[in-house]
């Protein structure tokens, strides 16, 4: 089935993927792979999903791998509650056997870096019933991208200002704001002296 596809879309082990193009339609063949999501394009989808700039997402996904390496190879494990955990395992030394010979052969103590999804990730991507994304979060729509961050906040009212009236310009006379009321320790002041 593999020998039909063109070679430029062959990967690794020579199972087909997905072009570059985003354009193109979806590979039909059942035994074709799509290509793995990069970090750019992680980033891009990030930003549509939550209506943040591109330059932003990808500076906190900078900022998260740094923080989560860093923390992990201090030998603390970082838990991120219905997605995954990553720790640092120390495997001891032990005692193996070669599959070829047979014979006893001691293997020695390693450190390895685990990563273990959690319960609610694992359910979701086998039930199919993850989050909603936003339209143009995946496949990444690049007019979505570019939006993304861009929407205007609702300003707050100006303030008045004491301005003049029609009436009272022509007659020359202006309108002044009010006095300030006397602060509350000068009334309680009044009122306690006799």
């Amino acid at each position: 089935m593999i020998g039909h596809q063109p070679q430029n879309q062959r990967g690794a082990g020579g199972v087909c993927v997905r072009p570059r193009d985003r354009g193109s339609p979806p590979a039909t063949n059942r035994s074709c792979t799509m290509t793995h999501v990069n970090r750019r394009d992680l980033a891009k989808a990030v930003a549509v999903q939550s209506d943040v700039d591109l330059a932003t997402v990808s500076k906190v996904l900078d900022g998260f791998t740094d923080v989560v390496t860093g923390v992990v190879s201090k030998g603390e494990p970082v838990m991120m509650t219905g997605f995954a955990k990553f720790a640092k395992v120390e495997r001891a030394a032990r005692m193996g056997r070669n599959p070829a010979t047979g014979e006893q052969i001691r293997i020695k103590a390693s450190k390895r870096a685990r990563i273990t999804p959690a319960k609610a990730f694992k359910d979701a991507v086998l039930s199919a019933s993850g989050p909603k994304l936003a339209r143009g979060a995946w496949p990444v729509d690049a007019d979505a991208v570019k939006r993304a961050g861009q929407k205007e906040v609702a300003k707050a009212p100006r303030k008045r200002v004491a301005t003049t009236t029609v009436s009272a310009a022509k007659k020359g006379v202006t309108s002044r704001p009010a006095k300030k009321a006397p602060s509350s320790t000068a009334r309680g002041a009044r009122r306690s002296s006799p």
